[in-house]
C-alpha cells in the first residue's frame, strides 16, 4: 500500500472584476475497490458564498462553488490524502474478448449496468469507423481479454506521439488519429473508442500520477499534473484499468478521482462567470507526494 497527499491548485485570473460565478468540481479522489480516501477538503480564494456536494450518477464526488460578491481573481484548491493498494492483474483470465457482449447481455450487476452506458458513443468519444487498423491486430477472434487489452495498450503507445501542444478539450477522436500525437486524455479518449467499436465497455478516469523528476534533479513543486487512462469491464472480475500513456496494464500508482463516459463528464473544474468579457488566464499546479509511514 502507498499513501499519498495530493494538492491541486486551479487560478483563474480575469482581467476585470466579474460580479460572481458559479463552479462544478471533480476534485475530490473516490473510494475504490483499491483506493482508501482518508481525507479530503476544498477551499478557495476569496471564500465562496456558497458550497455543496453531491455524488452524481457514476458515484463521483462532486463539489458546488458560488461567489457572489465581485472578484478578479478565483483560486480553488483541493487538498487529499489516499492510499493505494497495487491493483491485480487476471494473468490467469482465460476468458475469450469476443466472449464478452454476450456475458453482458445478462449482467445486472451494478458494474454490468453501468458498463451497458459505456458500450455506447459519448460525446467526445463518437463511433470513428477509421480505428480498424488500430484495433483489428489486437483482437483476433478467440484471444485472451487480458493479452488483447496489453496489445491494444502497447499499440497506442508506440504509435502515437505525445505533444502536449498538439491538441485541446475540444480536439476531436479523428484528428488525434489523423495527426498521430496528443495527451493523455486524447489517448484514452482514443482506447475507449477502439474498446466500445468491438462491442466491449470503457469508461473514462481521471485522477493524477505521480511524476519522477530526472536523475540527479530535484523534483519541482507544481511539476506533477491531473491524468487520464481507462478502464475496461470484463464480467465475473470487474474493471481493468488500461493507461495508454504509459503502456501500462492496472497500473498501482495512479491516484482515482472519477470516472465517466468521457472527460465532459469528469471535467476536474467547470464553471461560468457574470461580469463583463475579457481574456481569462488558467493556471493549474498539483503535486503528488507519497507519505512515509
Amino acid at each position: 500500500m502507498t499513501r499519498y497527499r495530493i494538492h491541486h491548485r486551479t487560478t483563474y485570473r480575469y482581467g476585470v472584476v466579474m460580479a460572481g460565478g458559479h463552479s462544478l468540481l471533480h476534485l475530490v479522489p473516490r473510494t475504490t475497490e483499491a483506493q482508501a480516501v482518508e481525507g479530503s477538503v476544498i477551499s478557495s480564494v476569496p471564500f465562496a458564498d456558497e458550497m455543496d456536494t453531491w455524488l452524481d450518477g457514476f458515484g463521483n464526488v462532486v463539489t458546488y462553488l458560488a461567489m457572489h460578491h465581485p472578484h478578479d481573481v478565483l483560486e480553488l484548491v483541493a487538498e487529499s490524502q489516499v492510499a493505494v493498494e497495487p491493483h491485480p492483474v487476471p494473468h490467469d483470465l482465460d476468458l475469450a474478448w469476443d466472449q464478452i457482449e454476450e456475458l453482458l447481455a445478462t449482467d445486472t450487476t451494478d458494474d454490468g449496468l453501468l458498463a451497458h452506458a459505456c458500450r455506447l458513443p459519448s460525446e467526445l468519444v463518437p463511433a470513428e469507423p477509421n480505428l480498424h487498423d488500430l484495433v483489428a491486430p489486437a483482437f483476433p477472434p478467440g484471444r485472451p481479454v487480458v493479452e488483447a487489452l496489453t496489445d491494444l495498450t502497447h499499440r497506442i503507445f508506440t504509435s502515437f506521439a505525445f505533444d502536449p501542444t498538439s491538441s485541446d478539450v475540444t480536439t476531436p477522436l479523428a484528428e488525434v488519429l489523423r495527426n498521430g500525437r496528443g495527451v493523455c486524455q486524447d489517448f484514452a479518449h482514443l482506447a475507449i473508442g477502439c474498446l466500445r467499436s468491438v462491442g466491449l465497455a470503457a469508461r473514462y478516469v481521471s485522477g493524477y500520477l505521480e511524476t519522477e523528476p530526472p536523475p540527479g534533479e530535484v523534483k519541482l513543486v507544481g511539476a506533477d499534473a491531473s491524468h487520464a487512462w481507462c478502464a475496461a469491464y470484463v464480467p465475473g472480475w470487474g474493471w481493468l484499468d488500461l493507461d495508454p500513456t504509459n503502456d501500462l496494464l492496472a497500473p498501482d500508482r495512479h491516484v482515482t478521482v472519477a470516472w465517466g463516459r468521457d472527460y465532459r463528464d469528469v471535467a476536474p473544474v467547470r464553471g461560468v462567470v457574470v461580469g463583463p468579457s475579457a481574456p481569462q488566464e488558467m493556471a493549474v499546479a498539483v503535486d503528488v507526494a507519497p507519505l512515509d509511514d
